[in-house]
């Protein structure tokens, strides 16, 4: 796609923190056109700065979509908390929303989802966002030690496990099904729904489920 057919994005850049209005630009173009379908030349035309403007704060576009990525997992990381609420009312109903927020947060937060899961960025060069991910993927690790922990000792699968079960299962939906772009695909029923009855299934093979 060429580049010369985008028209600016935010309109030129005059005043303020200059690192905010290039991730806002970017997140404006994935939204647009996914994490891969711009350059870094086309975030500091969106907010009409010069092109070596943006390496006083980012390095490369690598270094801009992984700062799009930390704070897209930092947010869902607050979010998941939220929801998880300690486990209240139950472990069970608790562990059930956490789902339903990754869903959530897939749908109000196309770009951002994106950026965290699409960009290919290498974690071992981004240690910030390494980190941010691993704080959200451990909501659904104490979920799910709070879950099992109802079972007997020796019926208890490992939590680690059933944290990446749930997790490719939650993340399968959300990213065919539940999104809020254009990759979004029609399914016969909600991803809420589908998302629930599969987790159901899920903890009743694990001999888990509510009262």
């Amino acid at each position: 796609m060429s580049s010369s057919k985008r028209g600016p994005g935010r309109g030129s850049y005059h005043h303020g923190n200059l690192s905010e209005a290039l991730v806002q630009a970017a997140l404006d173009l994935i939204a647009k056109y996914g994490p891969a379908g711009f350059s870094f030349a086309e975030v500091t035309r969106s907010v009409g700065v010069s092109p070596a403007a943006p390496y006083r704060h980012f390095r490369d576009r690598d270094a801009l979509m992984a700062d799009i990525a930390r704070r897209g997992f930092e947010l869902f990381a607050q979010q998941l908390v939220q929801t998880w609420n300690e486990g209240k009312p139950d472990a069970f109903t608790a562990f059930k929303n956490v789902g339903q927020a990754y869903l959530a947060f897939a749908r109000r937060e196309p770009a951002y989802y994106a950026a965290m899961f699409e960009a290919r960025l290498p974690l071992s060069e981004h240690r910030e966002l390494a980190k941010a991910g691993d704080q959200a993927f451990a909501v659904l690790r104490r979920a799910s030690e709070a879950l099992i922990a109802e079972l007997p000792e020796e019926n208890r699968p490992p939590a680690l496990m059933m944290s990446l079960h749930v997790w490719a299962l939650s993340h399968g939906i959300a990213s065919l099904f539940g999104r809020g772009d254009e990759a979004r695909r029609k399914v016969p029923m909600s991803p809420e729904d589908l998302l629930e009855a599969g987790v159901l299934v899920y903890l009743a093979g694990l001999g888990l489920g509510g009262d």
